[in-house]
């Protein structure tokens, strides 16, 4: 019997619904951040503004206080880049993504002759077990051990290997500081250790977060490779389709597959946020010709999403007399109801920005793009 084909629209459909961007969602934060199982925290803000354009009445503190009871954590994770997760889910994710995540480390160790990475790590560990330590001070530690490891791109990999967390304040809501960062396995009391079949689960759980999904998309938002025997082993347990080019995608029974034609809200989307960098073919969220007017380097990466779709960005702009939400539409005009949907929208996120003050502005920009 043939597989299904999967429409463009059916993809964005099931991820919008397992992002909880169809529907704002009633569970608890812990629970909403459990099932995206990671999210985006280059920007300290970010986690927050993603929770709330997900949540019914979110609260910041609530964020705050899960962070400050160590039940979250702010680490190097997915992609090499900051995120925000659970701390069962960073225990269960780290030791899987470790080992590809190493491979700047493992090629300096290559060419460097005669480094003892386990002396190292001895001396790194009671450097910090002294106290937090911020990234300049961790390298300029590593560059007294090994000239030449003091480089962002050696210490951001060092980190990971040796799974370094940033405790609070980093990671609440407005910090601009410098973050320190510390041992996870000292700041949770937990061992970061894997075990049999945690590589199956994170598939099981990727696909509950981003499904209907390929080996690829999920290669693509992990950085991990060959993870076609991993999908492969787990076939009688899944369904499979395929997406209109023909690419074999493989999903959960029972996870939600709205129909193409499901209602889809405007919704504002904070830096960075994963459903723009979770999938190999992206267009199920954001087409080609728009992701070069999304994508604006490290600097920030916001998005709006109308119909489900990427249709511009947006930013803050802190003016003499109030704070203004700007709109960028990319490639062509917002119609006159688009610009009421996003007015709306962009007036109750700015109340909670501002923690329910009047003075802003919204401000629609010209195309970009």
């Amino acid at each position: 019997m043939a597989e299904r084909i999967l429409t463009l629209r059916e993809l964005n459909r099931a991820t919008l619904a397992r992002q909880f961007l169809l529907e704002r969602a009633t569970q608890s934060h812990l629970d909403v951040i459990t099932s995206l199982i990671a999210m985006q925290a280059q920007v300290a803000n970010a986690p927050y503004i993603g929770l709330w354009t997900r949540l019914h009445s979110f609260q910041r503190e609530s964020l705050t206080q899960l962070l400050e009871r160590r039940q979250l954590v702010r680490g190097s994770s997915l992609r090499g880049t900051l995120h925000l997760m659970t701390a069962e889910d960073y225990i269960l994710v780290h030791p899987l993504i470790q080992p590809a995540l190493s491979r700047n480390l493992r090629l300096f160790i290559k060419r460097a002759q005669g480094f003892d990475l386990e002396r190292f790590t001895d001396m790194m560990q009671a450097y910090l077990r002294e106290q937090p330590r911020t990234g300049l001070e961790l390298r300029m530690k590593m560059e007294e051990f090994s000239p030449g490891m003091g480089t962002q791109q050696l210490a951001d990999a060092i980190r990971i290997h040796m799974a370094l967390i940033q405790p609070i304040p980093a990671g609440t809501w407005g910090f601009t500081g410098r973050p320190a960062h510390t041992e996870a396995a000292s700041w949770l009391e937990r061992s970061i250790v894997g075990s049999e079949g945690d590589m199956q689960r994170l598939v099981l759980r990727y696909l509950a977060a981003f499904g209907p999904a390929s080996v690829q998309d999920m290669q693509t938002w992990s950085a991990l490779t060959r993870l076609q025997p991993i999908f492969d082993s787990l076939r009688p347990e899944l369904l499979t389709f395929r997406d209109e080019q023909g690419r074999e995608l493989f999903d959960l029974p029972d996870a939600p597959r709205p129909h193409a034609d499901t209602p889809a809200p405007v919704r504002f989307l904070p830096d960075f946020d994963n459903l723009l960098f979770s999938h190999a073919d992206r267009r199920r969220v954001i087409s080609d010709e728009h992701r070069s007017s999304i994508y604006i380097g490290n600097s920030r990466c916001t998005a709006f999403l109308i119909d489900g779709f990427v249709r511009g960005r947006w930013r803050l702009e802190r003016r003499p007399a109030s704070t203004a939400l700007v709109i960028e539409p990319v490639s062509k005009p917002l119609s006159s109801s688009e610009q009421e949907a996003l007015y709306s929208e962009g007036a109750s996120l700015m109340r909670w920005i501002l923690d329910g003050a009047e003075a802003f502005d919204i401000q629609f920009g010209s195309v970009v793009g």
